[in-house]
């Protein structure tokens, strides 16, 4: 016992120790060198009273600025006090050398033992920069972990590190990255997160133990207030929350609130806490100041306020589409071009990687199933993949990281994958139809240009959406591009013989679809998945679109119930009473197989989480966030708001120097107001 304490203090104290010479190079003082002569007995204070005693001058200053000579290599770790097995791992396992702005700003003042708040986007190295610290914190309270040869015997009810991400695939990410780190050790890394069988994954934990645990908020809420799970962090060490923004916009705070309550009191248990944010607003600070000890603390901003954005960096561009019927051709051209002229550049070696991002489940499934059938006629299509809410998450998972690896492909998505997940190498992000908003818009974009790489980004919306587009997307840089003569094409004056042969391809491809699946697609552009497009103009668009593309001789029947939410509006046809008789058979399953299907408990008709309504989560009638009607709670009118037009697009005026703030509670403030400046935008339209 007494050796094992010993040794851990010994650790801590190295740490400690070895960071504070970066602290004295910042500034030196009288009271900083006595510190650093402490009588050898300070060394048995605990763990994280030990670290925070050596960086006391340091946490009173709160300074936001890093310190001079940080460790940017990550072979340096070592000099930091980190195990080498970690650093092993890092350097040899997983071939890291230079650490990113983020991860040298982050790692060197959270291996000081201070809490840390660091606005960091995604894509920046940032999971490595928060698991490094997590890990050798760990590794400084276990010391016997280091070695794998005789491990400690883990448990799921002494988890001494957790981690919280928003989504179910970025803590699987998460969880990955931290395995490849830890394969030198005997630390144990587990996840907890929803859409998975809750059992299975227990029985997974109570076998082979836990160390880390990388979860989402509602799962890990579910396990730590569960005294029949086995799951508990009674000697808690460390804490992070990762796109904190994120999860309070998704609407986690009383899950967020129910696992601070389950965790032990950090004035008898001190633990490190850390908080990732890609933005500001004042609820993210607000979660710091209950999550951060506010003596012991900084804030760490790797977005610097003159840094040109991606979505300002990255060429855009506009397609404006006649029509619904026109988008599929338009994106089969476009995916044929990018491919020849990636060719064409050989020497540059960046083949097509693009992402595809669509508003509804059920038009992923419906596009990513044509696509498919496109490519087994066309060989110059990239291997096309496609992840949204209607696919189990091993699956989910899995193709996540296909499409990671992949060195060129099609990834069709909803916005699960719009934030947080990392995929390296994006050539082009295509959307299509309006967003619902600004800040949708950029997180998708964010999606390419990433690593210093360059990427593009693509918009196609039909003409009925420009107007929209042109109100949600105020002062960014978007073109309108006219080299798609098919976007432009009418396809309602031309017999389906004489359409152009990119639409011919693209109608064979969409006609073949199952009808359950076209019927889905049809219905789920009626739940409010277009908002402030005029409803009788989706409706129109919708007709022609079952017609020239899915070939159908008359638009897909609806049921009355739909039909009379719908008000005064033409062309629209009821069902028979069999004609949709496929959707009382259930939720056990879907159809179509993997080329798409419905049913299952996360959508369709009678989503037991949508309220009975169409389209589950994606929005629709019932649905318990939207309403119960067309729109949404957060306004825009649904379906028939007219008021489009007006904004638009280009540079934002001159601003005044911003003055230096007090400390880091002021600097988060200021770094919320510039984020929420940057979202409204300004200027006029270009297109």
């Amino acid at each position: 016992m007494m050796k094992t304490s010993i040794l851990r203090h010994a650790a801590a104290a190295r740490v400690a120790l070895t960071a504070r010479p970066l602290q004295l190079a910042a500034r030196s003082s009288p009271s900083a060198f006595a510190i650093t002569q402490t009588p050898l007995k300070a060394s048995y204070r605990p763990f994280n009273s030990l670290l925070r005693f050596y960086s006391s001058e340091s946490a009173a200053r709160q300074e936001t600025a890093t310190p001079s000579g940080r460790v940017t290599k990550f072979r340096d770790l070592e000099t930091l006090g980190v195990n080498n097995a970690l650093v092993k791992s890092i350097t040899e396992g997983m071939k890291y050398e230079d650490m990113t702005e983020v991860q040298s700003m982050t790692i060197n003042a959270a291996l000081a033992g201070k809490d840390l708040v660091a606005q960091a986007k995604t894509g920046t190295g940032k999971t490595l920069a928060f698991l490094v610290p997590i890990l050798q914190k760990i590794l400084a309270d276990q010391p016997a972990l280091a070695e794998t040869r005789r491990p400690m015997r883990a448990r799921s009810d002494d988890i001494r590190a957790i981690v919280i991400s928003p989504t179910r695939e970025l803590a699987e990410q998460i969880a990955a990255e931290a395995s490849k780190i830890v394969r030198g050790t005997g630390i144990k890394v587990q996840t907890a997160v929803g859409g998975t069988q809750k059992k299975m994954a227990l029985q997974k934990m109570r076998f082979e133990g836990c160390h880390l645990l990388v979860g989402t908020p509602g799962r890990l809420a579910d396990l730590l207030t569960d005294d029949r799970s086995g799951v508990a962090a009674p000697n808690l060490t460390a804490l992070c929350l990762d796109e904190a923004d994120r999860m309070l916009d998704v609407g986690f705070d009383a899950e967020l609130d129910t696992i601070l309550k389950a965790l032990p009191d950090r004035k008898e248990t001190p633990r490190q806490t850390l908080l990732y944010s890609a933005t500001m607003p004042k609820d993210v600070v607000g979660l710091a100041r209950k999550y951060i000890d506010p003596t012991n603390f900084e804030f760490a901003q790797t977005v610097k306020s003159d840094e040109t954005p991606t979505h300002e960096r990255v060429p855009q561009y506009i397609v404006p589409c006649r029509n619904f019927d026109t988008m599929p051709a338009t994106l089969f051209e476009m995916i044929r071009g990018f491919v020849a002229k990636s060719r064409d550049n050989m020497e540059q070696d960046r083949p097509l990687k693009m992402m595809v991002f669509l508003p509804t489940t059920a038009s992923v499934i419906s596009w990513s199933a044509a696509f498919r059938r496109l490519r087994r006629r066309f060989s110059d299509i990239p291997e096309v993949r496609d992840i949204h809410s209607k696919l189990t998450q091993p699956i989910r998972t899995r193709c996540a990281e296909d499409f990671r690896r992949a060195k060129s492909a099609i990834l069709f998505s909803s916005d699960v994958t719009a934030r947080g997940m990392d995929f390296p190498n994006v050539t082009h992000v295509v959307q299509i139809h309006a967003p619902n908003d600004r800040d949708s818009y950029i997180h998708r974009i964010g999606r390419t240009g990433r690593a210093g790489k360059e990427g593009e980004g693509w918009l196609l919306v039909a003409d009925a959406e420009v107007s929209v587009a042109r109100s949600r997307l105020p002062g960014l840089p978007i073109k309108r591009s006219t080299d798609y003569a098919t976007a432009s094409a009418d396809l309602h004056s031309v017999d389906p013989a004489e359409f152009p042969e990119s639409v011919t391809a693209v109608r064979e491809a969409f006609s073949s679809l199952p009808y359950e699946t076209q019927v889905e697609y049809y219905k789920s552009f009626l739940g409010g998945a277009l908002q402030g497009v005029h409803k009788q103009a989706v409706v129109d668009d919708l007709n022609s679109f079952s017609k020239n593309i899915f070939g159908l001789d008359q638009p897909p029947g609806l049921p009355p119930s739909l039909v009379r939410n719908l008000g005064r509006i033409t062309g629209i046809r009821i069902a028979e009473r069999d004609e949709n008789r496929f959707q009382r058979s259930g939720s056990g399953g879907g159809f179509g197989g993997r080329d798409g299907g419905f049913g299952g408990r996360d959508g369709g008709f009678g989503d037991r989480r949508g309220g009975g309504g169409f389209g589950g989560r994606d929005g629709g009638f019932g649905d318990r966030r939207g309403g119960g009607g067309f729109g949404d709670r957060r306004g825009g009118g649904g379906f028939g708001d007219r008021r489009g037009g007006g904004g638009g697009f280009g540079g934002r005026g001159g601003e005044r120097r911003e003055r230096q703030p007090r400390d880091s509670w002021e600097a988060m403030e200021m770094a919320g107001k510039r984020d929420k400046q940057e979202s409204r935008g300004g200027g006029r339209a270009t297109f």
